[in-house]
């Protein structure tokens, strides 16, 4: 069943968002192609490129990433007490790096319209204060701009991505931990890569990139990826300012996903569990059920994810009588 965007994204319930967008008819169109013979493996770069430039425009962050042969993962948190407290000339300033100025709000920076005009121009700026931090918007600046530039490669035309993205509201730390860490394993999930430093185009190795390059380094690097990287959403251990961050450390999160990744055989599920990172015993996440979860059939693609009790409040404030992923809520998430 289809829902209304507004049903599914809501700033009031989370400013955390996953969200998964699929190459049409699944085709490998960012990756090797063995029946066509071509490999499309440089496009994901244009992705990272993309990401990079609309980070400097949307009140979007990135909290982590996957760009994978034929589809892309990102876990977005949406600030939008930074957009309203953009001016008006900042708004415009950054709307008009993708989109044509109109000729009104020339007029009215250059403060040469009439009231009627003025107010005409003002509501524009407004609409585009709210697209800026738009998922939709966002989202459509990215796909759209992929759609193009690969077909006019390919010299065709036609549609590039499988209907629209797919969303998903992360309710409480325990559903952005999830969501994270999934998409940071996905290549290994899928067999390309081994280990979460070798997982290239995702936010793990360019957040590992960035451990691993002295301070005093300069932004030059090897890696193609880490160069164009997008920005990263901090964790709470890496600021020192009470702006927006990750609710959880960086050191966590990197035994997590080592766990993770090292945890995956069924039939020793659980097995190590005396190692088990500090964050899972304090979100009160069970392990054998996180692991399950992370497999390359897990299942975290409901229209929320999150505590049980938070998706209970989140279905009734979306008027809605039953979301899924409740039994998956129950399982993983145990009551404190």
């Amino acid at each position: 069943m289809t829902y209304a965007r507004k049903s599914l994204v809501s700033l009031q319930e989370t400013p955390y968002y996953h969200v998964v967008a699929r190459c049409v008819r699944r085709a490998w169109l960012w990756g090797l192609d063995e029946y066509a013979g071509k490999d499309y493996s440089h496009r994901k770069a244009w992705v990272i490129e993309r990401l990079g430039l609309l980070s400097s425009m949307f009140s979007i962050d990135i909290c982590a990433y996957a760009i994978m042969s034929n589809h892309y993962h990102l876990v977005l948190h949406v600030d939008a007490a930074r957009a309203k407290a953009w001016t008006a000339h900042e708004v415009i300033e950054r709307w008009t790096r993708l989109f044509s100025r109109p000729a009104l709000v020339e007029r009215w920076q250059q403060n040469v319209c009439d009231a009627g005009e003025r107010e005409v121009a003002e509501h524009m700026i407004e609409q585009w204060r709210r697209r800026l931090c738009d998922v939709s918007w966002y989202m459509r600046c990215v796909n759209e701009h992929l759609a193009r530039r690969a077909n006019a490669e390919d010299s065709c035309k036609g549609r590039f991505r499988e209907g629209r993205f797919r969303s998903q509201a992360l309710l409480d730390e325990a559903g952005l931990l999830t969501a994270m860490a999934y998409v940071d394993l996905n290549p290994i999930r899928a067999g390309i890569a081994a280990t979460p430093e070798a997982s290239e185009f995702t936010s793990i190795y360019a957040r590992i990139e960035t451990l691993r390059r002295p301070p005093s380094s300069n932004a030059a690097t090897s890696s193609s990826n880490t160069l164009m990287a997008p920005p990263l959403l901090a964790f709470h251990d890496q600021i020192s300012s009470g702006g927006p961050s990750i609710p959880f450390s960086l050191h966590d999160y990197l035994a997590l996903i080592d766990w993770s990744g090292r945890v995956r055989r069924e039939d020793k599920r659980g097995a190590i569990s005396q190692h088990l990172p500090a964050i899972m015993q304090r979100l009160s996440i069970d392990a054998d059920a996180w692991q399950l979860a992370m497999q390359p059939h897990g299942n975290v693609f409901g229209r929320a994810l999150g505590r049980l009790d938070r998706l209970r409040l989140y279905a009734k404030a979306m008027a809605q009588s039953w979301v899924c992923g409740l039994q998956l809520a129950e399982r993983m998430y145990r009551c404190k």
